[in-house]
């Protein structure tokens, strides 16, 4: 992750998957760090990211870290994460990374354990 990330949150956004926050043209030119893998390129970063989301996780040791593992985001790079992000994928987009064996898990707090 750059360091270029706005101080204003306006130009924020959270990626839907995974909850990684970066600034607009962080997601523009470079996608999610996470969720590359994916997010093809030839999806714009609008269908999976949100500028609506509450709270912030600074996460620098994913591996020890046990807020890092009760998010679920223990097994991600290390970066500032959203603890709710409001919105969803597309059911094309859910479907299309079903099909490659992604489950997806809402970030809104909707998704039952």
């Amino acid at each position: 992750m750059s360091d270029d990330t706005p101080r204003d949150r306006r130009r924020q956004r959270a990626c839907l998957l995974c909850g990684l926050i970066k600034s607009t043209s962080q997601f523009q030119n470079d996608g999610c760090d996470n969720c590359y893998v994916w997010v093809k390129t030839d999806v714009s970063y609008f269908e999976y990211t949100s500028a609506k989301f509450d709270g912030a996780i600074a996460m620098l040791e994913p591996d020890s870290s046990w807020v890092a593992r009760w998010q679920r985001i223990d097994k991600f790079c290390s970066g500032i994460y959203a603890i709710r992000v409001s919105g969803r994928i597309s059911k094309n987009l859910e479907d299309r990374l079903a099909d490659e064996g992604f489950k997806y898990r809402p970030r809104d707090g909707s998704a039952q354990e």
